[in-house]
């Protein structure tokens, strides 16, 4: 082949010109686009796969540009020249919502750093002074969504509860009796319960869940063992938190239900949330009626609720929860054993508010603050004259936490107000607690994740207890397959219960109260193993508790004359194991089962046989825990429709019967729920609790509500 110089200058221009042409283009392309760039990190640094970056146009003129942030954490988009709206999401981690322009050519870097979301179902925000990732938590968690609390279309908080792992029911009648939870074999006034950090225990632990809906709740914790180095008092055996809704879509979320069935039973509510720039909102309302099915049953229950936000940076929120709920029940009594009164009654009025901010001062630095109020009002009508009880508790807590990527440092302080009035009692009692606490969190090793910390109690009765925690959760085995991921966790606690106001201050010269009284104690240890099978379709847990109760408070009375005062006097035990397992069957049908075995006794008592109190003879049972309890439920969704049917057993309890103890049976339960989707945003559901018109009795001459059935109809605006 001959070189040709003419033709090597023809073909040489030509490739020049070409290559000009293609520079031209692609700068016009370059004046037309620019680029989204950054990386992702969690709160102590470490950078996070996985997350969803969406930049949506401003005005929405087209479809939004995705991309997934890699495993060292960057992302890269490119996107048209104008203004957009930047979300980047994640499971188990908060939103973030940022609004940027995109000039041709530039390059926009964004750094990232993302909050664990408290309203995830793989977050606990319980365990902890800072949220962590649920399979970190060294103590027992378990976590209902809100998608699950729809699912059974339930109308009350201990309906759900019961069927978690550890718990039993004591509820003295149908709708509207007192209703009262013992976890793990502590008593009902050994677990602290909160509503977006603000505690609804009355002084001395007890609450009353019989008139607590579920209505505006996302998310419900569940935490077992000994919290009081984190909450003080009352978190003798386990904490209860439960987070109402937070609104989180631009477009405002609407939501109408009404149902109605047998016993004259009616419901219905609505509920409003959205987020307008810097603002989100909830509120809902409620309201419940029912004639029951005998003399004196009928039952009101009306709620309010509301969750509102505001956000000052991506660093900086305050928010205010705020919850308002009456009810009035008849209360006809234990109508086995005797007829129903037909006058008596009672009322209850709780309010519950919480003022939260949290901030961060540079990269390592986090704080909260916190003040709650809490206000709880009831009123007994009996045959004798009426009895009048009213608490308020006045908290303010405030922490710092430091955080590295291994290692995160919390100390804080809490000083809180009790007031109570006792209409027995006949003068206002008053208690001013004070404390200071240390937590921490460790991961010295990317499997193994270490805890502990201390609290300095100081109370106005008893004076100052010092009480620690400490766990340890460690990945034993990471894998995929038939045999999965395999986890330990251990924790170990130590609580307190603050005595009650009518033990410490009464003046009844038959019941006196005695301001000697210590506080009662609690040792708890808890161990167990959960393990992943079938490539994560299942999942299976075990947990082996060992806890110990000291200083009982006991009233021990003349039975001469049955009157008295209260001491401490007994010491108790309550060790056994919950047993848990979830199971994705196929896509359109899950399981879940768990069993508790639950061995309860008392080990010692006073050796006086005069003043011994009969519901702690040594070596009995504690009264209304069984031995043995389980659920079972499954759910099917398929097409419109979603099914759930969960089943629940327990056996025979130890119930008073005075002068002494009696044997109250087990049964089984089944309830049934449903729900259709008719077309967008309507649906009607249904519900039959106690689907086989069992008799049974939680408390021991209280019949139990028998087959009770509700159909209903619900509109919502929320995407899906």
């Amino acid at each position: 082949m001959r070189f040709s110089v003419r033709v090597f200058l023809q073909r040489f221009s030509f490739a020049c010109f070409s290559l000009f042409l293609f520079a031209q283009f692609a700068s016009a392309q370059n004046q037309n686009t620019g680029k989204l760039t950054g990386t992702v990190t969690d709160p102590r640094g470490a950078v996070i796969a996985g997350a969803r970056i969406s930049a949506e146009p401003i005005p929405a003129t087209g479809e939004a540009v995705r991309g997934v942030s890699a495993s060292d954490g960057t992302f890269a988009l490119t996107l048209p020249v104008g203004r957009y709206h930047v979300t980047i999401s994640h499971d188990s981690l908060s939103r973030i919502d940022q609004e940027i322009s995109i000039a041709g050519g530039e390059t926009r870097d964004l750094q990232v750093r993302m909050a664990l979301e408290p309203l995830s179902s793989k977050v606990v925000v319980t365990a902890q002074t800072l949220p962590l990732d649920a399979e970190s938590s060294a103590a027992p968690a378990t976590i209902l969504t809100r998608e699950q609390i729809e699912q059974r279309v339930a109308t009350s908080l201990p309906d759900l509860l019961a069927t978690q792992a550890g718990f039993s029911l004591g509820r003295t009648g149908p709708e509207g009796g007192s209703a009262s939870l013992f976890l793990d074999g502590g008593n009902s006034n050994y677990t602290k319960v909160l509503l977006d950090g603000a505690p609804l225990n009355t002084p001395g632990g007890f609450i009353d869940f019989s008139d607590f809906t579920p209505d505006n709740i996302d998310k419900i914790e569940v935490v077992h063992g000994a919290e009081s180095a984190l909450y003080g008092s009352d978190a003798m055996d386990g904490v209860i938190q439960i987070f109402t809704h937070r609104g989180t879509m631009r477009v405002p979320e609407f939501t109408a239900f009404a149902d109605g069935g047998n016993f004259a039973s009616r419901r219905g509510g609505a509920q409003l949330s959205g987020l307008l720039d810097r603002f989100d909102y909830s509120a809902g309302v409620s309201d419940l009626e029912t004639a029951g099915q005998g003399v004196n049953d009928a039952f009101r229950d009306r709620t309010l609720s509301g969750n509102f936000g505001w956000k000052f940076s991506d660093t900086a929120r305050a928010g205010l929860s705020l919850r308002d709920n009456v009810s009035a029940a008849g209360t006809p009594g234990q109508t086995l054993l005797a007829p129903a009164n037909p006058t008596d009654s009672i009322g209850l009025h709780n309010f519950t508010a919480s003022l939260h901010t949290e901030f961060t001062t540079g990269p390592r630095w986090h704080h909260q603050m916190n003040g709650t109020e809490f206000y709880f009002r009831e009123l007994n009508h009996g045959s004798f004259g009426d009895t009048l009880y009213q608490y308020n508790r006045s908290r303010f807590a405030g922490q710092s936490s430091y955080l590295v990527k291994a290692i995160g440092i919390t100390a804080g302080y809490e000083y809180e107000v009790e007031n109570g009035f006792i209409s027995y009692i006949g003068f206002h009692a008053r208690r001013n607690n004070q404390a200071g606490f240390l937590d921490a969190r460790w991961q010295p090793a990317a499997r193994l994740t270490l805890s502990a910390g201390v609290r300095a109690d100081d109370n106005a009765d008893f004076g100052t207890r010092v009480v620690p925690r400490a766990g340890a959760s460690y990945a034993l085995r990471i894998a995929q397959g038939a045999f999965g991921d395999t986890r330990l966790r251990a924790s170990y606690g130590q609580g307190i219960v603050e005595p009650r106001f009518d033990q410490t201050f009464g003046t009844d010269p038959c019941f006196t109260g005695n301001p000697d009284l210590s506080p009662e104690r609690s040792r708890t240890v808890h161990a167990g193993v959960e393990q992943k099978l079938a490539s994560d379709r299942l999942r299976v847990t075990v947990d082996y508790f060992d806890s110990r109760f000291r200083d009982i408070i006991s009233f021990q009375s003349d039975p001469a004359t049955f009157c008295g005062t209260f001491f401490n006097t007994n010491l108790a035990r309550a060790r056994g194991a919950n047993f848990s397992g979830e199971a994705r069957v196929t896509h359109w049908l899950s399981a879940s089962a768990n069993y508790t075995y639950d061995s309860t006794r008392t080990l010692s008592a006073p050796t006086d046989p005069v003043n011994l109190d009969p519901n702690y003879l040594p070596g009995s049972r504690l009264l209304r825990r069984p031995v043995n309890s389980g659920n079972a439920m499954l759910n099917a969704t398929f097409l419109r429709m979603n099914w759930n049917l969960s089943g629940y057993f327990t056996g025979e309890r130890f119930d008073y019967n005075y002068p002494g103890q009696i044997i109250n049976p087990g049964y089984a339960r089944f309830d049934l729920a449903a729900s259709y989707n008719v077309s967008r945003g309507f649906s009607v559901y249904g519900r039959i609790a106690n689907l086989a018109d069992k008799q049974y009795q939680d408390a021991y001459g209280y019949p139990a509500l028998g087959r009770e059935f509700r159909i209903g109809v619900k509109y919502t605006t929320r995407r899906e």
